[in-house]
């Protein structure tokens, strides 16, 4: 497994608990899960770098349990119960001093001591927290925010209270009150500004130096909820996804719209922007990764994973894209079986449509009818 888990560059957390490694440049896909100790308990909320060097994969599970894939060992190395039932999915995962830390849905933000069993530091940042990340720039920087729980910046340092809370916008022409909905949000590396996407299909840009907190930059795209976002490679631009499968690149200058990504079908869950390339990788319900080229919108690779996918992570290596271009489709793709009821599919009859059936039953009676008058 150690010699297919080096030739990945794009890892996939599914529903079904498997970790999926997909190599662009051979045109395969492995499962590295065990099929038969899987469960709905292990499905893959979040993945992050466990390390710098890209040689640790972390993934949290809706058990609470965090395990650490080895990309050069093709194996688990570590297994660690992170949050307990009940507290609410993982929504981001980070490492910071060789510290894990966590953050789960019921806003409990978690540092825990490598080889510790118990945390350090434990901060409550607010109920329904959809999202959270860490500054790349500063690592002991942390951003959350989610469904009327305004954007917040926390010093992992510092944890008694968030150093920047951002403020919601002034009332609509009716003056009534703005929901707030954060789903995802980055740091904006250079500088100390944050993008955010809402569930009610904003994109707004923060800046924590502004004394008034709200919002420098505010657009909107389409009508749908906002699920995932991911800056671009010179980070003038965002590409935003949405609940119906909708993917557009928004420039964070003019907070005008450059472009739309086609080909998706159903909700996205993981994007993912290429830190040099001008590539963008991303996957939902719809079970594809797909992979498209900034530059000029077109679709680079699709490869059909067989579950509803979560989250994925793209490697940052400059060769990503090494071996013979092209479509990666359903034919491409060795992936190994996955043990998880394909079989029962595989083995059922085709139902003939009832309607087809009849007319096809009626049309062979009348020319039955015919020959008969004929022959008379």
């Amino acid at each position: 497994m150690a010699e297919k888990s080096q030739l990945c560059s794009v890892w996939v957390g599914s529903e079904t608990g498997i970790l999926k490694g997909v190599s662009l440049s051979k045109k395969q896909a492995f499962n590295f899960s065990e099929a038969s100790t899987l469960s709905r308990d292990q499905e893959v909320c979040v993945l992050s770098w466990g390390d710098p060097l890209e040689t640790e994969v972390l993934l949290g599970c809706v058990s609470g349990e965090v395990r650490t894939f080895s990309t050069e060992k093709g194996r688990y190395i570590e297994h660690r119960q992170c949050s307990e039932p009940g507290l609410g999915r993982f929504i981001g995962l980070a490492v910071y001093d060789s510290s894990l830390v966590t953050c789960v849905e019921s806003g409990l933000l978690k540092v825990w001591p490598e080889g510790s069993e118990d945390c350090q530091v434990e901060v409550a940042v607010g109920q329904g927290v959809c999202r959270m990340r860490q500054d790349p720039m500063q690592r002991h920087r942390v951003a959350t925010g989610g469904k009327e729980n305004p954007l917040k910046v926390w010093d992992l340092q510092k944890p008694e209270a968030p150093i920047f809370t951002a403020k919601n916008v002034r009332n609509d022409w009716l003056d009534l009150r703005v929901p707030v909905w954060v789903k995802d949000l980055q740091f904006i590396p250079g500088s100390d500004k944050i993008v955010t996407c809402t569930g009610h299909h904003q994109v707004r840009v923060y800046d924590p130096s502004c004394p008034t907190r709200r919002p420098v930059l505010e657009t909107t795209y389409e009508e749908y909820p906002l699920t995932a976002l991911s800056l671009t490679p010179d980070h003038s631009s965002v590409v935003v996804g949405n609940t119906h499968g909708q993917l557009a690149i928004i420039d964070l200058r003019k907070g005008l719209v450059r472009g739309c990504l086609k080909g998706l079908a159903g909700s996205v869950r993981g994007l993912q922007c290429h830190p040099s390339l001008p590539l963008v990788a991303s996957c939902g319900l719809d079970r594809f990764l797909r992979v498209h080229s900034l530059t000029d919108r077109t679709l680079q690779h699709k490869v059909y994973l067989k579950s509803r996918l979560n989250c994925l992570l793209l490697s940052s290596r400059d060769n990503l894209e090494e071996g013979p271009a092209g479509l990666v489709g359903e034919e491409g793709v060795k992936e190994e079986e996955e043990g998880q009821g394909d079989e029962v599919w595989d083995t059922m009859e085709t139902v003939t449509d009832r309607a087809s059936k009849r007319a096809a039953e009626e049309s062979e009676g009348r020319t039955g009818k015919k020959k008969r008058k004929a022959a008379k």
